[in-house]
């Protein structure tokens, strides 16, 4: 069942007719089927964060159409299209947009807050899926006195807390070192795997983007090639070494 389909998506910065616009997305065409977990890669300004943006109703496209769970989120208006995201997505940044002044656990319950839940729903929840991402035992602390690796859990844990259709990742692994990196993209694998939850996420780390069971890469605003996971997560890593040496991705963007 397709979770994300979208159609024939242009985004023109400048307007069509002026000579200095510029196309970020031309003709983009993506389905995304209920419990993939896909990567979105490509050199810098190929237009992966302004995909990852349309395709989560963070932005509008110039032409084409976006629907997740079978709803146009064009059509939604702009209450509708708060509450859907709010109900229906689940976000992660590669800044943790954690709440300082709340505690993990109250950051992760804050969309079930948010939806006048009940109380001992929301505990229940939280723990859950913040002991399935081993943080529950620090649910008390503060953002800032826990690690950049525990605070990406927590944003991980509350992306997920209102069971999204799909979960959105953007470069979730960009601030972190390699050790925090491997067990935010082992909790993402584990949500993939053992609650078959739908993730999209853009990444410049092949590492990161060695968890996804397919990578859509894009070039100039255009889908250039895709790959898909069929054997070791060894072998996966690098065949994307491979396709990024293809598509010209600079040392930086790796």
């Amino acid at each position: 069942m397709n979770v994300l389909s979208a159609k024939n998506l242009t985004k023109i910065y400048g307007g069509k007719g002026d000579a200095n616009s510029t196309h970020a997305l031309n003709g983009v065409q993506i389905e995304i089927e209920s419990g993939e977990f896909v990567g979105v890669m490509g050199p810098s300004g190929s237009g992966k964060t302004t995909l990852l943006n349309i395709l989560s109703g963070i932005g509008k496209p110039t032409t084409g159409t976006v629907e997740i769970s079978g709803r146009n989120i064009a059509s939604l208006s702009k209450n509708e299209l708060a509450l859907f995201r709010r109900q229906k997505l689940g976000f992660v940044f590669q800044e943790f947009n954690l709440l300082d002044s709340l505690t993990l656990k109250e950051n992760v319950m804050l969309p079930m807050i948010l939806d006048k839940r009940k109380p001992d729903e929301m505990e229940a929840k939280a723990k859950e899926i913040m002991s399935l991402f081993e943080i529950y035992e620090i649910a008390n602390k503060y953002p800032y006195s826990v690690s950049g690796g525990q605070q990406q859990r927590t944003a991980v844990s509350r992306a997920l807390v209102n069971d999204p259709v799909i979960v959105f990742a953007d470069e979730p692994t960009g601030n972190l070192d390699s050790k925090s990196s491997k067990a935010v993209m082992h909790c993402f694998e584990k949500i993939n795997t053992e609650r078959n939850s739908t993730i999209l996420m853009v990444t410049h780390d092949p590492f990161a983007a060695s968890f996804c069971k397919r990578i859509i890469f894009i070039k100039d605003g255009k889908v250039y090639m895709e790959i898909t996971k069929k054997a070791s997560r060894q072998e996966f890593f690098d065949r994307i070494l491979d396709c990024l040496a293809v598509l010209g991705g600079e040392k930086n963007d790796l």
